[in-house]
């Protein structure tokens, strides 16, 4: 297997790595939503049966972890390497994840575009011959990551119609060589570059990762020397209702229109419009279950034959907000095919 440059940004891999098995685990307000059906576990409880919201999203990417590799057909001993990464201060969830799997582990940060990001970490380590299987998951908690990042739930303080709620789930994917098993293949990724236009509101997430999705998916297309329709589907997450009408604007801007039947966003898709949904999902599990639920289900039915995952990050901390710092936003980008 070879990996092959495509650019500055963009990585080609020929053969592709394949999708060996994944899991997707949710949280009751997901399991509500119209990707339910596609979810393989729903928890209604939110504390999982643990004692704080943090362990209890530890149990869901454990969980998403080792359905993933159950349904690859391989044993825990027999992956190589597991990128993670969460939203909690030093991913706690997933390094005390990679504690109770016992696989050699890298811990990732790329806020809400972790899912991505560890796809293309593993799909590069499959590719260039450094592992044979990879393990690649992410986690958020809406509870955790609104009482670490902005105020707890409980205390019910009000949110505007920007601001997004953060899913509770985790996404775990298992990647190896290619074979009949594999539905979909990562074909490329392409890393994004941290880009701020100073945006310092941490209720509008939308507004500051949408121009890093914009910045991603221009690169993307450039290096691959291809237009928008070459895919079925350009999957962002998380930009919600207001980002994903951002992301358009700047695509105009730049002369790329990018029809809506084509774009769809998992911070739109995952819970059902209404006002207390507010702008639509966030957080990192929202693509990571998105992705391990509907889309790699959608491929295998059939539907979908060449989607574009474009997950996008908030590049912010508590500090950083109480100091007044702008939120720069990260988007990074694998494309997956049936082959």
């Amino acid at each position: 297997m070879s990996v092959l440059r495509a650019g500055r940004q963009t990585w080609v891999f020929d053969p592709a790595p394949g999708l060996l098995g994944a899991g997707a685990v949710a949280g009751k307000r997901e399991g509500e939503g119209p990707l339910a059906g596609d979810f393989d576990v729903i928890h209604k409880d939110p504390y999982v049966g643990q004692k704080s919201f943090e362990a209890a999203e530890q149990k869901l990417l454990e969980e998403a972890c080792n359905l993933a590799v159950r349904h690859s057909g391989r044993g825990r001993d027999e992956i190589d390497l597991h990128f993670s990464g969460d939203l909690m201060n030093q991913i706690t969830s997933s390094s005390f994840t990679a504690r109770s799997l016992g696989i050699p582990y890298v811990g990732l940060f790329g806020a809400c575009s972790t899912s991505v990001e560890s796809l293309a970490m593993g799909a590069l380590a499959v590719a260039s011959g450094a592992a044979r299987l990879a393990l690649c998951s992410t986690s958020s908690h809406t509870n955790a990551a609104e009482k670490q990042f902005r105020y707890p739930n409980e205390y019910g303080s009000q949110k505007n119609g920007t601001t997004q709620i953060t899913v509770t789930g985790a996404g775990a994917f298992v990647l190896g060589q290619p074979g009949a098993d594999a539905v979909p293949v990562v074909t490329s990724a392409t890393i994004g570059r941290v880009v701020d236009l100073n945006v310092t509101d941490a209720f509008n997430m939308g507004a500051a990762m949408a121009p890093a999705a914009c910045d991603c998916l221009l690169a993307h297309l450039r290096e691959r020397n291809i237009r928008p329709d070459h895919y079925d589907l350009i999957l962002t997450g998380d930009l919600g209702w207001v980002g994903s009408t951002l992301l358009h604007d700047l695509l105009a801007a730049e002369g790329i229109f990018l029809p809506q039947n084509l774009h769809k966003d998992a911070g739109k898709m995952i819970f059902h419009p209404a006002e207390k949904n507010l702008a639509g999902g966030s957080g990192c599990g929202c693509m990571a279950v998105t992705a391990a639920g509907h889309i790699r289900r959608e491929m295998a039915r059939g539907s979908l034959r060449r989607v574009l995952l474009i997950a996008t990050g908030a590049l912010l901390s508590p500090l950083s907000v109480q100091q007044k710092q702008s939120i720069p936003g990260i988007a990074h980008a694998i494309s997956w095919e049936v082959l």
